[in-house]
């Protein structure tokens, strides 16, 4: 797959998944637990803004990945 492909599915992937990220982190931040809570929230918001970094990782690494590697890899398997 050429490299400008990837990263075009790759950039619309992330923007998907920032959005799904945002939306469901906003959704479960209104649960009255981490609502009421001080110390619930800070922790809560936390791991909510840096949990998306997780997903995305491997999608960064599968975008960066070049053309070449991929073929390394293939006729190595022979």
């Amino acid at each position: 797959m050429p490299i400008r492909l990837r990263k075009f599915i790759g950039a619309v992937a992330l923007f998907a998944l920032v959005i799904v990220w945002a939306l469901l982190a906003t959704g479960l931040a209104q649960f009255p637990f981490i609502r009421d809570n001080t110390i619930a929230s800070i922790v809560y918001y936390v791991v909510a803004g840096l949990g998306w970094v997780v997903p995305a990782m491997p999608l960064v690494r599968w975008m960066s990945r070049s053309q070449r590697s991929e073929v390394g890899n293939r006729n190595s398997d022979f």
